[in-house]
């Protein structure tokens, strides 16, 4: 009996899910190849034999972490979102699959080089492993990952050239909708648009001639919505040892650094994304586009997309039409208008992880070459001490005698593009006699102070972008910089001064002194005596901010002032009873909020994380902490800011400053880093909200990036599914 009992527990054992299944086997034994080392943060140092082990093993943790983001990304991006969010999603759909449908996500990915395959590969498995040990976890769309859906989401940025093509207009096209397109678009359309906080990052390389230990710096700051990335460590035995911010659902550190280089992406302001109107001829029921002496086909395919709609799935079925210069989004005056960008789903992956294992400029700049960086500039450093500045990466070559910042005639070939801008073309800084670089998504021609390039040299599509009063301010600070060390650069990126408030204070001021109001008096002395310096206390603070967001609200505009000319105006030539009348809409603002216009900056900026949820809920009778940080609009480098929905008195955060970062290279890389919040996206971990007083109190972590320093903080150490 005992034999019989025994034969069956063997033959139940040898027929278990774990051993029956071979995919399942599969991602058992790849498990076993891998190490999770959990710190006193939580952030998680995962270490394979392979890169393909990492990338699994960097997937399973990221999920554990916060799954619901990870989803949120693929579902977004590779075109199902309406699936969950319902009919208003499904355009956002349809623009993913204008630019690659199902099929040809698979092709791309079956054209990949092997190495890649196999990250491809080892990232659906992870996710799917993650699943398969995590029952109660229940997908909403994606019910099982598959490698070519990485051919969707292959850069790192908060949305990529993708989010730039109008969802508005692709549904007035497809639905024949003729309301006004430029409605549609307008962002001033939106109530309180400009209480949102700026997108944006800075990026800072400072040369060991101008730091304390003779070695090249990093400041890492991307401006992003918090909880968008977060911190990683992963290392191979194939090389692989990078350390920094992940995008949710992704297979390399996007922003951060190895043991000799460093970068730091923010957002670009190149050209890189073009509309051609099409001349569009009907024959014998199929559809042409003129293109020089000749008639196109165009190519027309259909899409069918789910939807949720009341507890249901339905299912709608739309074209597709393409010419070589991209898909037709949109119409111009009656004119099919296509759009082109950057699609180079292979290489564009390739670049993003390769870049995470490059050992010096030399080998950065090659990498570079790749040219499907599109969405970014990037800053760099290394342990040679070379300091870098790349404007953009994919630049296409246009002929400047069209203007490319309208729709232009794409029945003429002229207007091609002809290929890419090299490295070596585009704009670039390389070892200032300065000793630094700066760049807060402003112009580069001020990027290297006097050693900046030239926008003489350049064409002018290359950059159109405005200096910024971040930028200013960065350059201010810079220009002193000396024997710096990782705290003092870290106070240097937190530096509380707001240059934006320098003409516009002294103007409200001089208009009072000309007819004082007795109701004003108390406020304005207290500007008169503020340093424009922000902080926890500063009761200036409060008053500057409301001020200034009323003067958006209400100050009349002229048409074409943009950025650092509207401050300017507002403090010297807005007229002066305008400036009093609309700091006393702010002084009732205030009050009917906080309860007195004597209100601490503190007492009204806060920072709070109330749950896990994507789309943050704030309450004002909830626990929050004080911030003194604002927003980047001012000038503040470490951004603080809201989003414009929020139905609070108080002034919850939601974007920038995330993750950030100094890194210091020599013999041995150094790092210091925090994070908003915590790592964790789930309210019941230790570090849900473990870093929140020190993000709020600018305290940084140290990294632990070498295995004896990770070993001394492990917290937790296990294999993928046995934790």
């Amino acid at each position: 009996m005992y034999r019989y009992l025994t034969l069956l527990l063997l033959i139940f054992v040898g027929c278990s899910p774990e051993t029956s299944n071979p995919e399942i086997s599969r991602w058992v034994e790849q498990a076993d190849n891998i190490t999770i080392i959990r710190d006193n943060y939580g952030v998680p140092h995962v270490y394979g034999k392979t890169d393909a082990d990492a990338v699994f093993g960097l997937l399973f943790a990221q999920c554990e972490d916060d799954f619901r983001r990870v989803e949120r990304n693929f579902t977004w991006a590779i075109g199902r979102l309406a699936e969950v969010e319902g009919e208003d999603a499904l355009y956002s759909d349809l623009r993913a699959r204008l630019f690659m449908t199902e099929d040809e996500a698979k092709a791309n990915y079956q054209s990949a080089p092997d190495w890649l395959k196999k990250l491809c590969v080892a990232w659906a498995d992870g996710i799917n492993y993650y699943l398969h040990t995590h029952p109660d976890v229940v997908p909403k769309a994606i019910k099982k990952y598959e490698p070519w859906m990485t051919m969707y989401f292959t850069e790192g940025s908060i949305g990529g050239d993708i989010e730039r093509v109008s969802k508005n207009r692709i549904k007035a096209f497809y639905e024949g909708n003729d309301k006004e397109l430029s409605q549609l678009d307008d962002p001033s359309m939106k109530e309180d648009y400009f209480l949102e906080e700026p997108k944006g990052s800075n990026g800072f390389a400072i040369s060991g001639d101008l730091t304390a230990s003779g070695d090249a710096m990093l400041l890492i700051n991307p401006h992003t919505s918090f909880y968008f990335r977060g911190e990683v460590h992963v290392v191979s035995e194939e090389g692989l040892n990078a350390y920094g911010a992940v995008t949710w659902g992704q297979f390399f550190v996007y922003q951060g650094f190895n043991e000799n280089t460093g970068w730091m992406h923010t957002s670009t302001y190149t050209d890189v994304i073009d509309e051609f109107k099409e001349t569009i001829v009907e024959k014998e029921d199929e559809l042409y586009y003129k293109y020089g002496e000749e008639e196109r086909p165009v190519e027309v395919k259909e899409v069918t997309l789910k939807y949720a709609e009341d507890g249901t799935i339905k299912e709608k079925t739309f074209p597709i039409y393409r010419t070589h210069h991209g898909p037709i989004t949109h119409e111009v005056d009656g004119q099919w208008t296509a759009t082109a960008l950057m699609w180079e789903p292979v290489k564009a992956l390739e670049q993003s992880y390769i870049r995470s294992k490059k050992k010096n400029l030399e080998e950065f700049n090659e990498m570079m070459n790749i040219r499907t960086n599109s969405s970014n500039n990037t800053v760099f450093a290394d342990s040679e001490g070379n300091i870098a500045y790349y404007h953009g990466n994919f630049i296409p070559i246009r002929d400047e005698q069209f203007d490319y910042t309208q729709p232009i005639d794409g029945s003429n070939p002229a207007t091609d593009w002809q290929g890419l801008h090299s490295v070596e073309e585009a704009i670039t800084v390389k070892n200032p006699p300065n000793g630094w670089i700066q760049n807060c998504n402003s112009t580069p021609f001020t990027s290297a102070a006097e050693y900046s390039p030239k926008k003489e040299d350049y064409p002018g599509y290359m950059s159109r972008i405005p200096e910024n009063f971040r930028a200013v301010h960065a350059i201010g600070l810079l220009a002193d910089a000396k024997e710096l060390t990782i705290d003092e650069m870290i106070e240097l990126a937190y530096d509380p001064y707001l240059p934006a408030f320098e003409k516009v204070i002294p103007g409200l001021i001089a208009a009072y002194d000309k007819s004082p109001d007795a109701s004003l008096s108390g406020p304005i002395e207290v500007l008169r005596n503020w340093d424009m310096r922000t902080g926890v206390e500063s009761v200036g603070m409060t008053l500057a901010h409301f001020y200034g967001m009323n003067l958006y609200r209400h100050a009349e505009i002229p048409e074409g002032l943009v950025g650092m000319e509207r401050f300017h105006y507002f403090g010297t030539i807005l007229p002066e009873d305008t400036r009093l009348d609309v700091f006393s809409k702010a002084l009732t603002e205030l009050e009917d909020r906080m309860g007195s216009w004597n209100t601490p900056w503190g007492e009204v900026n806060r920072f709070q994380r109330v749950d896990g949820s994507i789309n943050l809920q704030f309450d004002d009778d909830a626990p929050s902490i004080p911030v003194g940080l604002t927003t980047g609009r001012w000038g503040a480098l470490a951004a603080y800011g809201m989003r414009s929905s929020q139905d609070t008195d108080k002034i919850y955060g939601t974007r920038g400053n995330s993750f950030v970062a100094v890194v210091e290279f020599g013999d041995k890389v150094k790092a210091k880093t925090i994070l908003a919040g915590g790592q964790s996206g789930d309210p019941k971990s230790p570090h849900f909200y473990d870093q929140a007083e020190m993000y709020s109190n600018q305290e940084f972590k140290e990294v632990a990036y070498y295995r004896e320093d990770v070993d001394a903080r492990a917290e937790e150490t296990y294999k993928p599914g046995k934790r």
